[in-house]
């Protein structure tokens, strides 16, 4: 099972290096049922591996000039606020147990990862639907920028980075385009980039409340950019919409398996 999860992030690293998102998201679902880590731990994880890959692709973006820094900096600083009460606030105060519904026991376990199934599925309905469109020739728009709107949107994406390790790109992008007014390529930088700051600093914020395996940390998400950098070189030769299709696809099956197994073969 271990040599699957690491196949596994071959293919997160792929996935990043050819669409530019959306591989990720299966990040938790490994490592808790193929690598055995704990679910809160494996939300953890996922922020170092989240906010790593995402370095990468940020820095090639910068270089091209592709990241708005002043919207990062509003998106940015209230994703990390966020981010933040929700590591060390929100997530203490889950109870270990919530509630029974006959031979469903819903734990804290339990819990993170049903709303990480349902994070799956509209994360994969989001990249099958936008995978048709021609995304990357949106114009800027001449009307200003709305920051509140801004600010809220990286509020409440920080949340979600914080509960679920989910860097949360399939949010992030949209609120770039309609509230920062950027052309599709920046925001996808700009992404990046806000992913890069929230997910590493949630990690580093909170990270002496938890046992880390380095060695499985380290390995996994040096896999993952090294998929990265296979997937960018094969990506002028694979059609990136249809395989963002399939990787929806890929998704949301891997969602529902998820809900599946939560509510009917739960083994935490």
């Amino acid at each position: 099972m271990e040599i699957a999860g690491y196949i596994i992030a071959v293919l997160i690293g792929l996935s990043l290096g050819l669409v530019g998102g959306g591989g990720s998201i299966i990040t938790v679902p490994v490592l808790v049922y193929l690598l055995k880590v704990e679910p809160v731990l494996a939300t953890m994880y996922s922020l170092f591996v989240v906010g790593t890959c995402s370095l990468v692709g940020s820095v090639k973006a910068y270089r091209k000039g592709l990241v708005d820094v002043p919207v990062v900096f509003v998106f940015g600083s209230a994703s990390m606020l966020s981010v933040f009460i929700a590591r060390h606030h929100i997530v203490p105060l889950l109870p270990n147990y919530f509630f029974s519904i006959g031979h469903v026991v819903v734990t804290k376990a339990v819990f993170l990862m049903l709303l990480f199934g349902l994070l799956m599925m509209l994360t994969s309905i989001s990249m099958i639907r936008s995978s048709g469109k021609n995304l990357t020739i949106i114009p800027a728009s001449d009307q200003p920028r709305k920051m509140r709107p801004l600010f809220l949107q990286g509020a409440a994406v920080g949340i979600v980075t914080g509960l679920l390790g989910a860097g949360g790109g399939f949010l992030i992008i949209p609120a770039l385009v309609l509230f920062g007014k950027l052309p599709m390529k920046t925001a996808v930088g700009s992404s990046l980039t806000i992913m890069t700051f929230s997910s590493l600093f949630g990690f580093f914020s909170t990270m002496a409340q938890y046992t880390i395996n380095w060695t499985l940390l380290l390995s996994f998400t040096a896999i993952a950019v090294g998929g990265i950098f296979i997937g960018t070189a094969l990506s002028d030769k694979i059609s990136g919409s249809s395989l963002k299709k399939g990787f929806g696809w890929f998704v949301l099956m891997v969602g529902i398996l998820v809900l599946v197994r939560e509510i009917f073969i739960h083994e935490h």
